[in-house]
């Protein structure tokens, strides 16, 4: 491993990390570099850039702009589900699914992080090569209407089986993120809890204090 994967590793393993996913359908504010900023101020650690009905030119634009307002403060900058994207400009990371990891390990040598919604899926993706695990939806969420969460036990049992950083998703708030960390996750993302607020500064605050 290189020194480059050794200190982001360390940086997610020594770190109560909150990471922000973004949805520019959601803001109340300006613009989501706006939004991107605020919150990195009240305590986001990680940005992974998950704007998914946006082109290869659209999209690129986007991170262009975040990659240059955010260049200087210490947070990583993931992106989802667009490799080109995230080689083109050098980002620290790039995040995919499950299902994408298992047809194809992608030909990236930095920060790689994958879904998963089950403990065999957490098993495989760190068996091939996962960096870390985004596991959801730990409570109910707006995000996913209808659909009950698999709750702390499902966090728990995954923290306990696998040997990467897990980051928990899934309806975490500034009430209930101190239980979900409890089970010994390295950190926990949300989406909606910001993106919605029209103080994103704040809403970061609010969690990142009862971490």
């Amino acid at each position: 491993m290189d020194a480059y994967m050794t200190n982001i590793n360390r940086l997610i393993k020594d770190h109560k990390m909150l990471f922000l996913i973004t949805n520019r359908n959601m803001i109340k504010r300006p613009t989501l570099s706006h939004v991107i900023e605020e919150a990195i101020d009240g305590g986001v650690n990680a940005i992974v850039l998950r704007e998914k009905d946006l082109s290869y030119d659209e999209l690129i634009i986007i991170a262009k702009d975040i990659k240059d307002k955010i260049q200087h403060k210490d947070v990583l900058f993931i992106i989802n589900r667009n490799l080109k994207v995230a080689k083109e400009i050098n980002l620290d990371g790039y995040h995919m699914g499950f299902h994408d990891l298992v047809k194809e390990k992608p030909k990236w040598h930095k920060l790689l992080g994958v879904s998963v919604h089950s403990l065999e899926e957490a098993i495989i993706a760190e068996e091939k090569g996962a960096s870390y695990l985004l596991a959801s939806h730990v409570y109910e969420t707006d995000c996913k209407k209808g659909l009950k969460g698999r709750g702390i036990d499902f966090i728990k049992e995954i923290r306990e089986n696998v040997n990467i950083p897990v980051i928990a998703l899934g309806g975490i708030n500034h009430e209930n993120v101190e239980e979900v960390m409890s089970t010994g996750v390295e950190g926990v993302a949300v989406m909606s809890y910001i993106m919605t607020d029209e103080h994103p500064f704040m809403a970061a605050k609010r969690i990142k204090d009862n971490m």
